[in-house]
């Protein structure tokens, strides 16, 4: 065959990537499988392998349509794709590119809900001990809506209704498309910077997709680090956003929001009127029993006759005052005697006795103690001359005047034949002076041996 009839790789996958791009087929195809080998890539693509029991095929989602996937993707999850199939040239393999993602059997926005729902639970922005109370009377009343539709109508109309004392303040937010999170997060911490008493935060009703943005988890973070307590309101009763379960109190519908809020009027000026009549009956039960204490107090016979307290104590006076004397009287009386027995006593006429005793003691422990030396230091004595007479035994000396001697061979002791040679120069010690030697002749001796 002609080298010519020969392509390249590149020209091959290019091939194989125009026939399969120009297929009608696979311009668009719809896919369900198992993810697996899942990577978010830095840049914002998505890379994973679809697979089903026996096959699999790669698949990339670039940036643009991930960006638009609301719900987390992982390892297992069965989902239905559609994209269109092409060749990637570089590696001649074939993939799907995805445009848009779904969970088998679940929709993609259901799905993303339920996940932020149980991620927010977890971090604690659903909880009760959070929640701040919403003011029985407020003062001003902010609300985060759209400046036109039904919701912003009824929640002025109700307010005005039930509570025109109460001022209003509209922070006119997007509440649906891409950019309307962003600008109902801005409006809540606009919000947050006046002195309101409460905030309502809502719209009207609309299909999922058009109550997502109370759905995003920046506005129910926003809701949550609000001072103010805030009131949502989103949708009809039977809808539930992310921003309900965050928010200070949930209202079914924009209306139930404003009832919530403020008070009924009505019902004001009723319980003030219930009000008003106990505190008369009690202010009026009140004042009698004063009157009637007062009346009784007056009856006494001591404000009749106010000396009467005068003359009991002047009474209890003059007791206090002969007890106290005769306390005083009894306490010198004792004194006295004690000191008269003291004066009486034998010592005090005799005071020389104290000293007579005390030589006595004195010269009795002198004699102890002289007794007491003595036979200490016969008994040193004893004990000194005990030991005197030991190293008298074990005095050398001793043994030289029993004519026994010491025998060196250069300063050292010789206690045995080996210790010495025949021609060593030897010196013996006596108990008057030495003698020295030469060893002519060593016998080796038994041990009994003279």
């Amino acid at each position: 065959m002609e080298k010519n009839n020969y392509i390249t790789v590149t020209q091959l996958n290019k091939y194989l990537k125009y026939k399969i791009d120009n297929d009608p087929n696979l311009g668009i195809v719809f896919l369900k499988g198992e993810i697996s080998n899942f990577k978010n890539h830095s840049r914002g693509h998505f890379y994973f392998t679809l697979k089903d029991e026996t096959s699999r095929i790669n698949a990339i989602m670039f940036k643009t349509y991930a960006s638009l996937v609301k719900f987390q993707l992982y390892d297992g999850m069965k989902v239905l794709v559609t994209g269109r199939v092409s060749v990637y040239e570089a590696s001649g393999s074939y993939q799907i590119y995805v445009e848009e993602i779904m969970e088998d059997g679940v929709g993609s926005l259901y799905l993303a809900f339920e996940q932020l729902k149980e991620k927010l639970k977890k971090e604690g922005l659903f909880l009760e001990s959070h929640k701040k109370k919403i003011p029985k009377i407020p003062r001003r009343i902010g609300i985060v809506t759209a400046p036109t539709g039904a919701a912003i109508k009824d929640i002025l109309s109700t307010i005005k209704r039930r509570w025109p004392l109460c001022e209003t303040i509209l922070f006119p937010a997007l509440v649906q498309g891409d950019l309307a999170s962003q600008d109902i997060v801005k409006k809540i911490k606009m919000a947050d910077t006046y002195d309101l008493d409460v905030l309502i935060v809502g719209r009207g009703g609309g299909s999922l997709e058009d109550l997502w943005p109370f759905n995003e988890e920046i506005v129910a973070k926003a809701i949550y680090e609000a001072k103010v307590p805030i009131i949502s309101a989103v949708g009809h009763e039977i809808d539930f956003t992310i921003a309900d379960f965050v928010a200070d109190k949930r209202a079914p519908t924009p209306t139930g929001a404003a009832e919530m809020a403020v008070p009924n009027l009505p019902d004001v000026k009723n319980y003030l009127e219930q009000v008003t009549i106990r505190l008369q009956k009690a202010m009026t039960t009140k004042l009698n029993m004063a009157s009637q204490r007062l009346k009784n107090l007056t009856d006494r016979r001591i404000f009749k006759n106010p000396v009467i307290i005068y003359e009991a104590k002047e009474q209890l006076f003059d007791s206090l005052f002969e007890k106290l004397n005769s306390n005083i009287k009894a306490y010198l009386n004792n004194k006295i005697n004690t000191l008269n027995l003291i004066k009486a006593s034998y010592i005090f006429k005799n005071p020389s006795v104290l000293y007579i005793d005390k030589i006595y003691l004195y010269n009795d422990t002198i004699k102890k103690i002289n007794n007491n030396m003595e036979k200490y230091l016969i008994n040193k004595t004893n004990n000194y001359q005990t030991l005197l007479n030991k190293l008298e035994i074990l005095n050398p000396i001793t043994t030289l005047k029993r004519g026994y001697t010491i025998t060196y061979n250069q300063d050292m002791t010789i206690t045995s034949i080996k210790d010495v040679k025949v021609g060593d120069k030897i010196k013996s010690k006596l108990k008057d002076g030495f003698i020295e030697s030469e060893v002519l002749n060593i016998h080796e001796q038994g041990e009994n041996s003279i």
